[in-house]
């Protein structure tokens, strides 16, 4: 006579599992002009209006033909920055260049997150350090002293020879989401 167990175990469909599912992550990959592409893993469930702000963006174009205009690179590796519309039609030594931003306010939420080498992180204006916008920047090495202030939202996962070879003035073409 088999047991409940091992008939329960016959009749169950393949895969299945009592477990709830893990949805992936969303990735958001910028093409870089000339360069290439960099895929950015999305932390949804612990930054979720940080990621949802950066994915109405990205779906918007708001990011598409944006420059890097911060690279902090010596004499240690520290940060990339981009997010800033103003440098689409202005030259980047113009004055405005990191202060322009899609208008709106998104506090500033802890993740739980490390800024590790590529974690991508949601940058705040020195006027408002509780918000931020649609500015973000890309870690080039792990600096733990920034954790708990800003909103780590991702990570690099493919690319970072490429985010590590940006220069200022850089363009990225385009701005993508996928799944969601």
């Amino acid at each position: 006579m088999l047991s409940i167990a091992t008939v329960a175990m016959m009749i169950a469909p393949v895969g299945f599992s009592s477990s709830p599912l893990k949805m992936a992550n969303p990735q958001m990959t910028l093409t870089v002009e000339g360069k290439g592409q960099v895929v950015i893993e999305l932390f949804r469930a612990e930054a979720p209006q940080t990621v949802g702000h950066v994915i109405r963006l990205s779906k918007s174009g708001f990011y598409n033909g944006q420059k890097f205009f911060d690279v902090l690179n010596k004499p240690r590796p520290f940060l990339v920055r981009f997010g800033d519309p103003n440098t689409k039609s202005k030259p980047m030594t113009d004055p405005s260049i990191g202060q322009g931003g899609s208008g709106a306010k998104i506090p500033v939420e802890n993740s739980g997150k490390s800024h590790v080498k590529g974690a991508v992180g949601l940058a705040t204006p020195p006027n408002d350090p509780k918000n931020g916008d649609s500015q973000f920047y890309i870690m080039l090495d792990k600096k733990p002293f920034l954790d708990g202030s800003y909103t780590v939202f991702g990570q690099v996962v493919r690319g970072m020879e490429i985010v590590e070879g940006i220069e200022v003035g850089d363009q990225v073409t385009s701005v993508s989401i996928s799944g969601e």
